[in-house]
């Protein structure tokens, strides 16, 4: 079954807010291996000007997979996740994740394109803070293979 195209430009409901907690960030940037002080040491991230630790820019991925979730989830859209593999991740930042920050992200489908008979994907997830002030949109390409592929 092939990508619904439909699924171009529709808009999913804000996943539940997500609270970047400290530890969270610090584990990401051990297994990213980002050793810059800001990640891991309030104290340095202070000195800096940030209320706490700095995620890492690809930390919102964390953010993002419950959105991504449900588009693999969606019963019209004909993805078949055995056949999904990640073509693509981008972050356009307003400004840096931080410990505290309280994040609510929304997806949006942008494009979907046939190539070869693989089916292209690519949404964004906008993550706004508590203040509903826009911190990071995540764009993601997912490549569903084809048949023959």
């Amino acid at each position: 079954m092939p990508v619904n195209p439909a699924l171009t430009e529709r808009d999913f409901p804000p996943v539940a807010p997500y609270l970047v907690g400290r530890e969270k960030v610090r584990e990401f940037a051990r297994a990213v291996l980002a050793t810059a002080p800001l990640h891991l040491d309030p104290d340095a991230a202070r000195a800096a000007g940030f209320a706490d630790v700095v995620a890492p820019p690809t930390f919102p991925i964390v953010v993002a997979e419950a959105t991504l979730q449900q588009l693999l989830a969606e019963p019209d859209a004909g993805i078949d996740f055995s056949r999904v593999v990640h073509g693509d991740q981008r972050f356009s930042y307003s400004r840096p994740v931080v410990a505290g920050d309280e994040l609510t992200a929304t997806l949006r489908v942008t494009s979907i394109k046939t190539l070869g008979g693989n089916s292209m994907i690519t949404s964004e997830t906008a993550m706004v803070d508590g203040d509903g002030a826009h911190v990071v949109t995540s764009i993601s390409t997912l490549v569903v293979r084809g048949e023959d592929a």
